[in-house]
C-alpha cells in the first residue's frame, strides 16, 4: 500500500486507501538522542505548535483548525532505540464527504508548512513569551512522572540500566537543562534540526495521488542531506545482575526488572521474539499475568513489553514491599520456564493470535498504520504487513527457546514502601 518518493530532503509515504473517513498527515523528525540537546529538542515542537507568523497566536491557529471542518494539530516524542523522535500530525475530514468541494488536504498541508517553516519568530529567534510559557509546561510534564508511580520506577530502571548509554536520557530532557534554553539558542536548535534530521512525511488516506505529490514537492523543500545515524553504543555485559533499591513513601511497591533481548526490530528472529513476550508476560494468558498476579496473588499487576529498537524486555509489577523476594523468585522461574520450552503448542496458537489480533486493531487506526510503517524508517528494513502476518505465523517453538537462550536479566530495580 505505501509508495515511498524522495522529496529533496524529505522522504514522502503516501498511502491510499478509503479504509478512513479522515486524511491522516504525519511529519517524523528523527535524530540521535543526545544529552547535550535532548531537553531543547522536547521542547521544540510544543512551541511550533504555538503558533507562526501567519497565525501569531495558540487561539489564532486554532481558530483557523476549526474553518477547516475541524481539523486537528498534534504533537510527540518518542524514544525508539537511541533516536529521539518528533511527530507532528494533522488530521482532516475527507473533502470527498463534504457537501461544496473544497481541497482541504491541500490547505492542511500549507498549514503544515506554515508551522514547520514559519514559525512565530523574528530576527531569528522565536517569540519570548511563548518560549517561556512552553517551558514552564515542560518543566511539569517532566515533574509528574515523578507522581506516577509506575512511570517512575519505569524510568528509573531504565536510567540504572542504561547507564552510559543515551537510551537513559528522558524522552522529556532533564529538568536542569529548562532554564538554559533561550528562545534565541532553541531557534538555532530548530535551523540545524531541519537541515539534518531524517524528515518523513506520511500522508494516509483517499487522495489523488497526482496532485498530493506536487502539493508536497511545492510546499516541502528542503536541502539534501544525509542524516545522522546513532553509533553502536557499547553495552556493559553483566556477570551478576544489577539490583537497586529504592524507598519511598508507596502503598504499592514497584518490582521491575530489566533484560537484553539482543535481538531488535528487524532482524530475523525478531517475530520469535515476539511471540516469547506474548507467552512470558504480553498478554493476560501469560506465565507472568497467571503465576505472579492469579496463583500466587503476589502482584496488582503484572507484564512485561519490549522496546524493540533497543533490544530490551520490560517486566513491570506491582506488589507489596514485604513480597520482593518471592515476586523476584518466581519471575525468575517464569523465564527459565519459558527458556525451557514449558508451553505448549496451544499456548503458542493463543499467543500468534492475539499479536495478529493487537496488528489488526493498530493498523484499524491511520496513526496505528503510520507507527507500523515507521519501524521500518527506524530499523532499515521493509516489513510489510504481509511479512509480519506470514513470519508470526510461522514461528515454532523451537524458534521461541532459541530466542530465549539470548535472552539475560541485567538489572532489578524495586520501588520499596518505608515499612521493609
Amino acid at each position: 500500500m505505501e509508495k515511498v518518493i524522495d522529496n529533496q530532503g524529505v522522504k514522502l509515504h503516501l498511502v491510499k486507501t478509503d479504509k478512513y473517513k479522515t486524511n491522516t498527515i504525519v511529519f517524523k523528525m528523527k535524530a540521535p538522542i543526545e544529552k547535550e540537546y535532548a531537553t531543547t529538542r522536547a521542547l521544540l515542537p510544543y512551541v511550533l505548535q504555538s503558533g507562526t507568523n501567519t497565525y501569531p497566536s495558540f487561539t489564532e491557529l486554532r481558530t483557523y483548525l476549526e474553518n477547516l471542518y475541524g481539523a486537528t494539530l498534534s504533537v510527540d516524542l518518542q524514544k525508539k532505540g537511541e533516536y529521539h523522535i518528533i511527530s507532528i500530525t494533522m488530521e482532516v475530514a475527507n473533502e470527498k464527504f463534504l457537501k461544496q468541494s473544497e481541497p482541504l488536504l491541500d490547505k492542511a498541508l500549507t498549514l503544515l508548512a506554515d508551522v514547520l517553516f514559519n514559525p512565530r519568530s523574528a530576527n531569528d529567534s522565536f517569540d519570548e513569551q511563548i518560549v517561556a510559557k512552553e517551558k514552564r509546561t515542560l518543566k511539569q510534564r517532566i515533574q509528574a512522572v515523578n507522581d506516577d508511580k509506575m512511570r517512575y520506577a519505569n524510568l528509573r530502571l531504565i536510567q540504572e540500566m542504561c547507564k552510559d548509554e543515551p537510551y537513559a536520557i528522558p524522552v522529556n530532557g532533564i529538568l536542569e537543562d529548562v532554564d538554559q534554553i533561550t528562545a534565541q539558542s532553541l531557534y538555532n536548535y530548530y535551523q540545524d534540526s531541519l537541515s539534518s534530521d531524517e524528515l518523513d512525511l506520511y500522508i494516509v488516506g483517499d487522495f489523488t495521488e497526482e496532485e498530493v505529490i506536487q502539493s508536497c514537492q511545492a510546499k516541502f523543500q528542503l536541502k539534501s542531506r544525509t542524516s545522522k545515524k546513532v553509533e553502536q553504543t557499547n553495552i556493559r555485559k553483566r556477570v551478576k545482575e544489577n539490583v537497586i533499591i529504592e524507598k519511598q513513601d508507596v502503598a504499592q511497591g514497584k518490582l521491575n526488572m530489566g533484560l537484553r533481548t539482543n535481538t531488535r526490530y528487524g532482524e530475523d528472529d525478531y517475530f520469535a521474539l515476539q511471540v516469547f513476550n506474548g507467552l512470558f508476560g504480553g498478554f493476560p494468558h501469560s506465565k507472568l499475568f497467571i503465576n505472579v498476579r492469579e496463583k500466587a496473588s503476589l502482584a496488582y499487576y503484572a507484564a512485561s513489553r519490549l522496546e524493540s529498537h533497543k533490544g530490551l524486555m520490560l517486566v513491570m509489577t506491582g506488589i507489596e514491599t514485604k513480597n520482593y523476594e518471592k515476586a523476584v523468585t518466581i519471575i525468575k522461574e517464569q523465564l527459565q520456564a519459558m527458556k525451557n520450552g514449558d508451553f505448549t503448542e496451544a499456548d503458542i496458537e493463543q499467543t500468534k493470535a492475539v499479536i495478529q489480533n493487537q496488528m489488526l486493531e493498530t493498523l484499524d487506526t491511520s496513526r496505528g498504520l503510520v507507527e507500523v510503517l515507521y519501524h521500518n524508517v527506524i530499523s532499515g528494513t521493509n516489513v510489510s504487513e504481509e511479512v509480519w502476518k506470514e513470519k508470526i505465523a510461522n514461528v515454532t517453538k523451537e524458534n521461541i527457546i532459541q530466542v530465549g537462550e539470548k535472552i539475560q536479566l541485567d538489572t532489578i530495580y524495586f520501588l520499596s514502601g518505608l515499612e521493609a
